[in-house]
This record gives C-alpha cells, structure tokens and sequence, in this order.
C-alpha cells in the first residue's frame, strides 16, 4: 500500500511539469456577441458570469486550473466550449448559423444544461435563477428573430 501511494505521488508530481496553455487569443471586440447585438446590460451581465469563461475568448482560468489533471478537464471544457459557440466570434458567424447558435441557446437555457453543473463548483455566482433563465430565453429569442429577419432581406 504504501509503494502504491508514493508511485501515485511521484506521478501526481510528475504530471505538474505539463502545464494547459492559459493564453486567451487577443480581443475580437468588433466580432463580439455583446457588442454587435447590443446587448442591454443586465443580460450582458448574466450573460459574461455564466457563459464567457467556455464560450468566449474571455476565460477566467480559476485557481484549480493550475493543477494537473484538473488543469487538463478545464481545458478540455473551455476547447470544447469555444468549438461549439465562441461568442468572442459571433460575427464572424454567417446570419444562418447565427440564429441556429441562438436556437441552440435557447434549448440549452430552457433545458437547464447550460452551464454544466459541473463548472457550478469553482463558480457559484454563474448559477442561474429560474427568472434569469427566462429572461436570457426571451433574449436570445428576440435576437434570434431580429437574425432570421435579417436573413430575409
């Protein structure tokens, strides 16, 4: 038992040289889903806490980020968070897929899957309430038919 608990604490230690890239790619503001859609600042606000750190060039790497393996699940969140939707990007979005990105935050608001439960654990204040839920549903419907709107002309 213990040979096994000092094998496991030399590769704990071992593991701490392969650091996660923490490098935000450069600020995009004229891309920016905030900014293009003129968001009005309370859902801005919602918006920035519960979906930037994933889901925008924006991270906040928390303490935690810092040690591996759990630097490594981190990463893998917010690179798979950005593949999906990169609000940080939205502009560079063609109007259709913009509305299908709005349409897929509408299912996922309404739904309760966004954000993970998981990122609820370092991240207490990203936990949304059942009227900010509403009102981001509302948002992103009223944006998603001013897109589709768009699209038509």
């Amino acid at each position: 038992m213990k040979k096994v608990l000092v094998v496991l604490l030399v590769a704990f230690v071992i593991i701490q040289f392969f650091p996660i890239e923490k490098t935000n790619p450069p600020p995009t503001p004229g891309m920016d889903f905030l900014r293009i859609k003129n968001t009005p600042e309370p859902v801005a606000k919602i918006i920035s806490t519960s979906c930037y750190d994933c889901h925008s060039n924006e991270t906040k790497y928390p303490w935690y980020a810092s040690i591996s393996p759990a630097s490594w699940f981190v990463k893998n969140h917010i690179d798979e968070g950005r593949k999906h939707l990169n609000f940080s990007t939205f502009a560079m979005y063609d109007p259709k897929r913009q509305a299908h990105k709005l349409e897929e935050c509408i299912e996922m608001t309404e739904k309760e899957e966004m954000p993970l439960e998981s990122y609820y654990v370092g991240h207490q204040d990203a936990k949304l309430t059942a009227e900010q839920r509403k009102e981001l549903v509302e948002y992103f419907k009223k944006v998603k038919e001013e897109t589709e709107r768009k699209m038509t002309f």
